[in-house]
């Protein structure tokens, strides 16, 4: 092999890259240099990698926020009608170093739902409904424990039928197979739809397993495992808990809302079916007492589709499963670095929020403001000049439908708080997603922020 051959040439550049992947490049660089890993980026992008879910630094719009925009034309007003407009931003509540929650709701009763709830001894459930920045329970599974060293409980509360992610989530061991899952942004069936916004059907035999972890203190056990479900037909349906073999329950048929319950400490849950009549709408593991707190992610969505879910539907659900705070978490999947006007956006989530109040009126609605996102800017790392235009539309959403707010981003720093979140280690590499200790960071702002109205 000759002196300056190709083959020498490429094995050369091939070392290179790889030490400079091993370089802290981004924490020397305070940011603005990113760091990378050829061979985990390379095996990412392929899919060999398994338990954990990619993400691409491109911008990804919410296809059904598109259309609704697309559907959206200016109109005139009336004579005398006020012009609909975002209204100006404001400054953030602060108290020290604590963001505070904003309320907005009509008589400023704050969290009056998940106080009473929690003061009356039984189970005070709360759902953070939300997209990727979410997924695998990131930031959930923190503000769960929080909830819980405070008030008790136990369990990890709601989880889905599959993942296509098993063990990226570190709350709980989930395994399974032969289900076909439908979401809210995909030709689903209306009636099916809850806030979690997605349903599951059996194709065959379809199986799914839930054990539980030492992530968190109170996610090893729970004493209570529930499926709910619907199934027009009589069915048979197995569950088995801990080490026990597969015991059989015959279930009557029914159009409404079904809970197949399991009382008794436990650290696994299993079912069983091969009823491709039935519709599984989820497991919830937890306990009778304390705080429950559940994760309801949905990749790439906007919050948009949340006016697709079923009130009949949440209605039923709730003679289960009700909730006494709803925390509403979208944005990344609406913004982009060149759109600078929210305000569709910004109606469209005035009727989500009115919507899902609507179908759990008993809830107390809080929505979170988009966390700091960056973008490149030549060879640095900033803030997307657009954030601070989407969180005065989430502000404005609030106000407009009265429910409490809280300015994710200004948490987390404020302008150009992505810089050192990322050089930190707490937001992935696209500079959107957190990482489980940034997740953990965030938890805790906003359990103060909250437990300080709740005391």
């Amino acid at each position: 092999m000759k002196k300056g051959s190709p083959i020498i040439i490429i094995i050369i550049a091939i070392a290179i890259v790889a030490i400079v992947s091993l370089l802290p490049l981004s924490k020397w660089s305070g940011g603005r240099i990113k760091d990378f890993s050829l061979v985990s980026d390379i095996l990412k992008e392929v899919g060999i990698m398994e338990g954990e879910p990619s993400y691409s630094t491109a911008e990804q719009i919410d296809p059904a926020l598109l259309e609704a925009e697309e559907e959206t034309k200016p109109e005139l007003p009336a004579p005398g009608e006020p012009i609909d407009t975002i209204i100006s931003p404001v400054k953030p509540s602060r108290v020290g170093e604590l963001v505070q929650v904003e309320d907005y709701t009509t008589i400023g009763v704050g969290f009056a739902n998940l106080k009473g709830a929690i003061a009356n001894g039984g189970l005070a459930r709360i759902a953070v409904v939300g997209d990727s920045y979410i997924e695998g329970d990131i930031f959930t599974q923190d503000l769960r424990e929080l909830f819980q060293e405070a008030y008790g409980g136990e369990g990890v509360g709601f989880v889905n039928m599959h993942t296509d992610f098993p063990g990226f989530r570190r709350s709980v061991k989930q395994s399974g197979s032969g289900w076909k899952t439908f979401t809210g942004n995909k030709k689903a069936d209306r009636r099916y739809l809850d806030i979690a916004e997605q349903y599951s059907v059996p194709t065959g035999t379809a199986t799914a397993e839930y054990e539980g972890t030492k992530a968190t203190e109170h996610t090893k056990s729970w004493s209570c495992s529930r499926f709910l479900f619907i199934s027009p037909e009589d069915v048979t349906i197995s569950v088995k808990t801990d080490d026990s073999e597969w015991e059989e329950r015959n279930i009557a048929g029914s159009p409404s809302v079904q809970s197949l319950e399991v009382t008794g400490q436990v650290s696994k849950f299993g079912i069983k079916t091969a009823a491709t009549s039935l519709i599984g709408l989820g497991v919830w593991l937890d306990g009778t007492s304390g705080v429950s707190v559940d994760c309801m992610s949905s990749r790439g969505f906007s919050g948009v589709t949340l006016t697709k879910v079923s009130p009949d539907l949440s209605h039923e659900m709730a003679e289960f499963i009700d909730y006494d705070l709803i925390i509403l978490e979208f944005g990344i999947n609406a913004m982009s670095a060149s759109q600078k006007d929210y305000s569709v956006y910004c109606s469209r989530m005035v009727d989500v929020i009115n919507h899902v109040r609507l179908c759990y009126p008993q809830a107390d609605i809080l929505l979170m403001g988009v966390g700091d996102r960056g973008e490149k800017v030549g060879s640095q790392v900033k803030s997307m000049a657009t954030a601070q235009a989407m969180i005065t539309a989430q502000r404005d959403a609030a106000r407009r439908a009265h429910c409490l707010f809280w300015d994710t981003r200004e948490a987390m720093g404020g302008e150009n708080a992505v810089v050192e979140w990322s050089s930190t280690g707490l937001i992935n590499k696209d500079y959107i997603h957190l990482t489980h200790k940034g997740g953990a960071r965030l938890a805790r702002e906003l359990f103060n922020a909250i437990q300080k109205d709740l005391q």
